[in-house]
């Protein structure tokens, strides 16, 4: 067997055939390297999952199992589920301090640097780059996630799952992308991000979050569509597969402020809450995203809710947030779902530096923020509960990278058989490591680091490789050992660099080489916010005013 998958190797990096199905899922090209030495193992491990997986179901009504799955917005690793940093901080989050004591710590979680590329990442199994969407855009921008991607939620659909999204969405201005087109049977989402609604603000601007906007004498500013205004964006829409969409909480007129993100963040939670009774109160299995867009909140207009010693403007709001979070984990046992729903909690990238330390979050263990691609940037909190099936109070120090997400959540619903085939799928089935709690059974072993759609690094074990910009000679590359250098401030070069060196520049030229045959393409392009059935007029010029700049001779 190990001999066949390595003469498939020596003759360039395709797809090796699997022998256990037709049509396998297409991976990158490292799955193959290590499936070359543990096939044996893994397919000891398959019909162990899926002896495990159809005992569940036997135990309850022949239905798979329910999955809620919650991203919080910047959140650096160590800030939840660890009562003594949370000390450290001035702050408390004790009821997903107490949900971590339930779940598993998925301690070594990589994520993308920056919202959108990791919302595109679970949502599509897939690194964003491979469809053009590894950038974060805050106003109007005419593009976003291709209809023709197959959504976690098309597949869970697919399997009989009812589907429901709540909250931050952010992957795009146009129709195809949005969530209730993407596969949720209903959606409320906001079609932005917090640079539209809590740092472009009314308040926030006259509070110099927001410097340039609207705080100066325009008098010689001749440019009048060079501002966003966050009041004449769309803000937040609803809606339900295949029915109309409209924008709610908005007004003709109105103009957005703090009070209005809060009203929409307290909307949010309301209807998670209303979503969760609702997909309770039926017979199929349920899929519920619930996304806040707090704790992120740039201003002390009209601040109200739970304070702590740190004071921190994000602080403050993720205090809020644990409250909102424990009603959601109550309300799950009141209607007994507790041991039938898979929860995941986690961060979606690192802090949001450049509002450090008036937010109240600066890196702890890790070194760097959003945006980067340095360990702080990308490694984040995330738990896993599922009572009776993944031990409580676990640890699991294997590489898992949020795309994985989609493979594994997929296996837990029975729904794997719809994962797409004609393309490539970079998350791999976690199935068997988080289930029996062993670091040798993952399928992972690497992260190749992207910032847009160049790759920085490639974490490879406990070994990260920055890699040389251009022009920079290869011998200068350094290394970094992240369980003896959390911070990547000790470069091992030398050391590493002798023996592998050329190791870490075949798995990036293997990785290259195969988008040969999986090229990356394209996100969607088009005119933002069409389908909205009640469209503001101060919204419809904004987005006239977008298309006459992108229709703008480029050269």
């Amino acid at each position: 067997m190990k001999l066949q998958w390595l003469l498939v190797f020596c003759a360039g990096v395709t797809a090796p055939p699997l022998q256990a199905q037709e049509d396998p899922i297409q991976h990158d090209a490292e799955f193959y390297i290590l499936q070359a030495q543990h096939a044996e193992q893994w397919a000891q491990d398959d019909t162990a999952v899926d002896d495990a997986l159809a005992a569940f179901r036997d135990g309850n009504n022949g239905q798979p199992p329910n999955i809620v799955s919650v991203l919080i917005d910047d959140m650096g690793f160590g800030d939840m589920g660890i009562p003594e940093l949370n000390a450290v901080r001035g702050y408390e989050t004790p009821n997903i301090n107490d949900f971590s004591d339930q779940a598993m710590r998925m301690v070594r979680m990589y994520t993308e640097p920056s919202c959108t590329p990791t919302r595109v990442a679970q949502m599509t199994g897939r690194l964003p780059v491979r469809m053009g969407m590894g950038d974060t855009t805050v106003d109007i921008a005419g593009f976003g996630l291709p209809e023709n991607e197959v959504t976690l939620a098309e597949i869970l659909k697919q399997a009989g799952y009812a589907t429901s999204h709540v909250g931050k969405w952010h992957m795009g201005d146009i129709a195809e992308s949005w969530a209730m087109n993407q596969g949720f049977d209903y959606a409320q989402h906001a079609i932005h991000q917090q640079g539209q609604l809590t740092i472009f603000n009314d308040d926030a601007i006259k509070e110099q979050v927001s410097v340039a906007i609207r705080d100066y004498d325009d008098k010689y500013t001749l440019d009048g569509w060079f501002r966003p205004d966050s009041a004449a964006m769309m803000t937040v829409i609803e809606g339900e597969t295949g029915g109309p969409i409209r924008e709610i909480r908005m007004e003709t007129g109105e103009r957005w402020n703090a009070a209005k993100y809060d009203e929409m963040n307290q909307g949010f939670q309301d209807k998670t809450m209303e979503e969760l009774d609702r997909l309770a109160s039926g017979e199929d299995p349920f899929f519920l995203q619930y996304w806040p867009m707090i704790p992120l909140d740039n201003t002390r207009a009209g601040r109200s809710g739970p304070e702590s010693v740190n004071g921190g403007l994000y602080v403050d709001k993720m205090q809020l947030l644990d409250q909102w979070l424990g009603d959601l984990f109550a309300r799950l046992e009141e209607l007994g779902l507790t041991e039938n729903t898979v929860v995941v909690v986690m961060g979606d990238n690192g802090h949001f530096t450049k509002y450090a330390p008036q937010s109240g979050f600066t890196p702890l263990i890790y070194a760097g923020g959003k945006g980067d691609t340095t360990e702080g940037g990308i490694r984040v909190d995330a738990f896993i509960r599922w009572p009776g099936m993944i031990e409580a109070d676990g640890l699991l120090n294997s590489i898992i990278h949020v795309s994985d997400l989609y493979t594994t959540l997929s296996r837990f619903a029975g729904a794997d058989q719809y994962i797409p085939r004609d393309r490539l799928v970079d998350g791999v089935d976690q199935s068997a490591a988080l289930l029996f709690t062993d670091e040798s059974k993952s399928r992972r072993d690497h992260v190749i680091v992207y910032s847009v759609n160049k790759p920085e690094a490639v974490v490879k074990d406990q070994l990260k490789l920055k890699l040389p910009g251009p022009g920079e000679s290869a011998i200068l590359a350094k290394f970094f050992d992240l369980y003896r250098d959390t911070r990547e401030e000790y470069s091992v070069s030398t050391e590493v660099g002798a023996w592998g060196g050329q190791e870490f520049a075949r798995i990036l030229g293997r990785h290259m080489a195969r988008k040969e045959k999986f090229p990356d393409t394209a996100p969607a392009y088009g005119v933002p916010y069409e389908g909205i059935e009640n469209i503001r007029p101060e919204t419809q010029q904004a987005v006239e005013a977008f298309m006459i700049k992108r229709a703008s001779p480029q050269k």
